[in-house]
């Protein structure tokens, strides 16, 4: 009861009495930097959690497959991206066992994550401008999770030596956690400083590739680097020395805090937000085939013949029947008719054509049955005209064989 009353008293402005004194940094308003992180560290794991979304839903649109390779290291950068937002709470906390064990070895793992993505990223572009062609994407994301593992490796034995070990006789030191140097910090993070050099020097090969494309991708991931690196000597150079020369070293925490979110924003405002904004654009060089211009107007040609003629009036090829029609004399035509007047010029296997000899024998047909063929008429029927039935039945029956014939 003694020590509830006394964290009640000593409670900062803006906490409650039941709030446990390590967390007086997230809510301690007389120390607006604790807030003010918090809120931005928040704000990026909703953005980043966002753009994940945003990335996996434009995948079905993205037209270009070389960019669609990048998707998966994207996606990755991501999620390590989104870890930093969260190792961000690790800092504003106060010190204790768990805390500083998620500091000590998740800062170099996620920063190793998000700049392995990089630095594939920029080996891909030097490959395609020398090349012309990019490894595959499998084979990037084997290169990626390799770089990173060799960091995770690392920490885990930095953590195991300094870190999980008993004093002489067998006696445990209860701050040991906490209790390392912040040279030694820095220094378990020279692999990641390996990294972000690569990071930096990657991309410069692709600055003179052809297609104005790919250079700016390896502009984003340049940049992305020279604003890393800057940060990285800023909160290097104030944690290790800084804040010990001004004579306030309980700023060691607020220092790795701001640079985490800072750096985490910078991740997404210089690489993430544009690729993902180029990710569903053409491909403005992207040639177009040769016989593209040689295939579809023909085809198109070809079918407008057909419709067209498709359209034309039909002609009644079916003879009408002439025994019920008034006798009038046949016309006979005056100018020759040509049988290759219906002939179009199309090909055979795409409209039926008669052949010539087959149009010959039509048109030789059609004019010996106007000169000797005679019109039948239907003669008068009276009483007496009973008998005369089965004559004209003869006549029309054969007037129709006739007709068949032709």
């Amino acid at each position: 009861m003694f020590s509830e009353a006394m964290d009640w008293i000593s409670a900062p402005k803006g906490c409650g009495s039941s709030i446990s004194s390590i967390y007086y940094n997230l809510c301690d308003l007389t120390l607006v930097w604790g807030v003010v992180v918090e809120t931005f560290a928040a704000a990026g794991v909703v953005t980043s959690f966002v753009l994940f979304v945003i990335l996996m839903a434009c995948l079905p649109f993205v037209t270009n497959k070389k960019r669609k390779g990048m998707v998966v290291l994207q996606a990755a950068f991501l999620v390590f991206t989104l870890g930093l937002f969260g190792l961000t709470f690790a800092f504003i906390v106060g010190r204790y066992s768990t805390s500083c064990v998620a500091r000590r070895f998740l800062f170099g793992v996620l920063f190793s994550g998000c700049l392995a993505c990089l630095v594939m990223h920029g080996l891909w572009l030097a490959l395609l401008e020398r090349r012309g062609q990019g490894p595959r994407s499998w084979m990037l994301c084997l290169g990626a999770l390799g770089l990173w593992l060799v960091e995770v490796i690392i920490n885990t034995e930095w953590l195991v030596i300094t870190v999980v070990r008993s004093q002489p006789g067998g006696v445990t030191v209860p701050d040991l956690f906490c209790s390392i140097a912040n040279q030694d910090f820095v220094m378990a993070l020279i692999y990641v400083m390996v990294l972000l050099l690569a990071v930096v020097l990657m991309p410069l090969p692709s600055l003179t590739h052809k297609q104005k494309q790919w250079r700016r991708d390896g502009t984003f991931i340049l940049v992305t680097g020279l604003f890393t690196l800057v940060i990285w000597i800023a909160w290097i150079v104030m944690y290790i020395e800084g804040n010990r020369v001004i004579g306030n070293p309980s700023w060691d925490d607020p220092t790795l805090a701001v640079a985490v979110v800072l750096n985490a924003w910078m991740f997404l405002f210089l690489y993430t937000i544009p690729e993902i904004c180029l990710l569903t654009q053409e491909d403005p060089d992207q040639e177009q085939p040769d016989d593209g211009d040689h295939i579809y107007p023909t085809r198109s040609l070809v079918y407008d013949n057909i419709i067209k003629q498709q359209e034309q009036p039909h002609q009644n090829v079916h003879m009408e029947n002439k025994a019920f029609t008034m006798d009038e004399p046949p016309i006979v035509p005056t100018k020759p008719v040509s049988p290759y007047g219906c002939y179009n010029g199309q090909l055979r296997s795409c409209v039926y054509q008669p052949t010539e000899i087959a149009l010959i024998a039509k048109g030789l047909t059609k004019k010996d049955q106007a000169m000797m063929i005679p019109r039948a008429s239907i003669p008068a029927l009276g009483p007496a005209s009973g008998s005369s039935l089965p004559h004209l039945a003869e006549s029309l029956s054969s007037r129709d064989c006739h007709a068949q014939a032709d």
